[in-house]
């Protein structure tokens, strides 16, 4: 196990690691926020899917998941159709509108990223790829219901100077 200093260093990388989200964002069209490409992102790499099922993905409630899917439908992005095994479910796939503006904005994330990462070696990025994959697998859904390792920290309760009151 590493030692709580390494620990710190790396909450202090992920909390700076919000400026490269930052970046990524500000490179995304106006009209498809980062929120929308990770709902292509996610068709992209794993085909249609029940809402249910990108809502899990996202790791977020289903009406947030709702609001995504229905800014992409509006754009002509993702298609909605009934689930021939549960009408009450949808099945949400890419169109093939959705399917060039996918591809468009990973032409724009891997050219950021290509620029930014020039002076590493194809090693280091396999490497970050690598164990970003792993530090994920690590947060995955398989680990949520598993009780902390460590119990939360004890809250401290300060004294009082007021005196009971008498009954």
């Amino acid at each position: 196990m590493a030692e709580r200093a390494q620990y710190e260093e790396l909450m202090r990388q992920f909390s700076a690691f919000g400026a490269v989200k930052r970046e990524i964002g500000r490179i995304m069209p106006s009209d498809c926020p980062s929120s929308s490409a990770a709902v292509l992102t996610l068709l992209g790499r794993y085909g249609d899917m029940r809402m249910s099922k990108l809502a899990e993905l996202l790791s977020v409630d289903m009406s947030v998941t709702s609001r995504h899917v229905a800014h992409l439908a509006d754009r002509g992005w993702i298609d909605r159709s009934p689930d021939p095994a549960d009408k009450r479910s949808r099945i949400v796939h890419l169109t093939p509108a959705g399917l060039a503006r996918l591809e468009a904005l990973s032409e724009r994330t891997t050219q950021l990223l290509a620029e930014r990462l020039d002076d590493w070696s194809d090693e280091e990025v396999a490497q970050l790829a690598r164990l970003m994959a792993r530090l994920r697998a690590s947060f995955d859904d398989g680990r949520v219901g598993v009780p902390p390792r460590l119990p939360p920290p004890a809250l401290a309760l300060e004294p009082t100077t007021r005196t009971p009151a008498s009954t």
